[in-house]
């Protein structure tokens, strides 16, 4: 397809039906060489048309917004019981873990089922709620100043807590997962704490919906290399995936 006009207007037309499109694929679609459809690609990002990603493109629709926690707990539920139940079965006796804010963490929360015991650090206090009658978790909760749209601990003081722990196992949620831009969130300082928990723990887990994939937050917390294992639903992006996979990142579908 030589028509730049034609190629563009395909290549927005992919964005709005799927929300991304793959340098590989549009090549073979029309019939180009990729290092055409980059230029495309480099070019409607100039144009605030879209944002290139690593071998693909995003739409800016992409560009996530902070919701309250009562609005996203009832979004993508069967999928958070799912990663929920298979982050449970990743802890074991005597551990001390972090449990960050987020609906897809107070799902995790409400399904944790130990025999031995375990210990919760958390800057939820709905995540505390869900664990403080469990006489196998004693559950530290962070303080500080409450973020309402997480109702979860934020600041100085919940940060200063967390500079003198060691944790074996950190339990993350994300707003978005960008292949070049890392894990994301959507608030300054839940990207702060998050930060710090990082810092303070061994093995970084993510739990996160497939929703997730391909977008980006306000505020980033990390890159991949800071990342050890992602728990997801099976209707993540493959080709996300496979590039998360070839970071040597374990990745779980459930």
């Amino acid at each position: 397809m030589g028509n730049i006009a034609k190629r563009h207007k395909l290549i927005l037309e992919q964005l709005k039906k799927d929300g991304y499109v793959k340098v590989q694929e549009l090549s073979e679609l029309m019939q180009v060489s990729e290092v055409t459809i980059r230029k495309d690609l480099k070019y409607l990002e100039s144009k605030k048309l879209l944002y290139r990603n690593h071998g693909s493109a995003s739409s800016l629709s992409s560009i996530i917004s902070d919701k309250h926690i009562d609005i996203k707990e009832k979004m993508y539920m069967e999928e958070k019981a799912q990663i929920a139940k298979a982050a449970n079965g990743l802890l074991e006796a005597n551990d001390k873990i972090i449990i960050a804010s987020g609906t897809t963490l107070l799902a995790f929360a409400n399904e944790i089922n130990v025999n031995e015991n375990i210990t919760v650090i958390t800057s939820s206090v709905k995540v505390s709620l869900a664990l403080c009658y469990n006489t196998n978790i004693e559950v530290i909760q962070l303080g500080g100043i409450m973020r309402k749209n997480s109702v979860s601990v934020i600041g100085f003081y919940a940060q200063n807590i967390l500079e003198s722990l060691s944790c074996n196992k950190l339990f993350l949620g994300v707003d978005g997962i960008d292949l070049d831009y890392g894990l994301t969130t959507s608030d300054m300082s839940e990207a702060r704490i998050n930060q710090q928990m990082i810092d303070a723990s061994q093995k970084i887990i993510i739990m996160t919906d497939s929703s997730k994939f391909g977008k980006r937050g306000f505020c980033k917390i990390c890159d991949f290399d800071k990342v050890h294992h992602i728990i997801t639903d099976r209707n993540a992006p493959s080709h996300i995936i496979d590039a998360i996979r070839e970071r040597n990142i374990e990745v779980t579908l459930v």
